[in-house]
């Protein structure tokens, strides 16, 4: 398996979702998470963001497909319809074999695994997965998803100072893999 980054914003009690939405509104978090996912060292290359079946129905449909991305719905269900440019894999291990094969692996720079709950369980489970760049907004939430825990295996290595966006305080933090070290 091709190695991959997480990119997710958190609440303080690792919540990350209500009722198949973000339960905030943090527009320099949405700033990060496009910066993070579509910049690349090779003008001719793209990044991959991979994605559960939720997590794609909870973008906005003006904003689907992520522009920019080669997008990866996980999805079982095979009358699930997606667009024509969509990538459709019915398991994360199926998402990467996809993206390994010989005329995506030339297009593809960087996999981004970004949600949801389940997805984010699986792609933790793997030495795969290097880094996470995570946005902690230091509020408690109303949510009935959650991040797993992952700071037995990961290692902060960088953080912003707190910052404030109307009444939310926050902060970006990357951690990596603790087998890097």
């Amino acid at each position: 398996m091709k190695s991959f980054d997480i990119v997710v914003a958190l609440d303080q009690r690792n919540g990350v979702g209500l009722n198949g939405a973000l339960p905030w509104s943090l527009s320099p978090d949405m700033q990060y998470f496009k910066q993070i996912t579509t910049r690349t060292e090779d003008p001719s290359k793209i990044n991959a963001v991979i994605m559960g079946r939720k997590t794609w129905e909870s973008i906005p449909e003006k904003f689907r497909p992520l522009s920019r991305r080669m997008n990866v719905v996980l999805t079982r269900n095979k009358d699930f319809v997606l667009p024509e440019e969509v990538l459709r894999a019915e398991s994360l291990e199926a998402a990467f074999q996809e993206l390994s094969k010989q005329d995506l692996s030339k297009k593809v720079e960087k996999v981004f695994v970004i949600g949801g709950a389940s997805v984010y369980g699986q792609a933790l489970e793997t030495e795969a997965c290097q880094t996470i760049y995570l946005t902690r907004i230091l509020s408690d939430f109303k949510c009935d998803t959650f991040f797993p825990q992952f700071e037995n295996n990961f290692k902060e290595v960088e953080s912003s100072d707190l910052e404030q966006h109307g009444d939310l305080t926050y902060c970006f933090t990357v951690f990596q893999n603790k087998t890097l070290f």
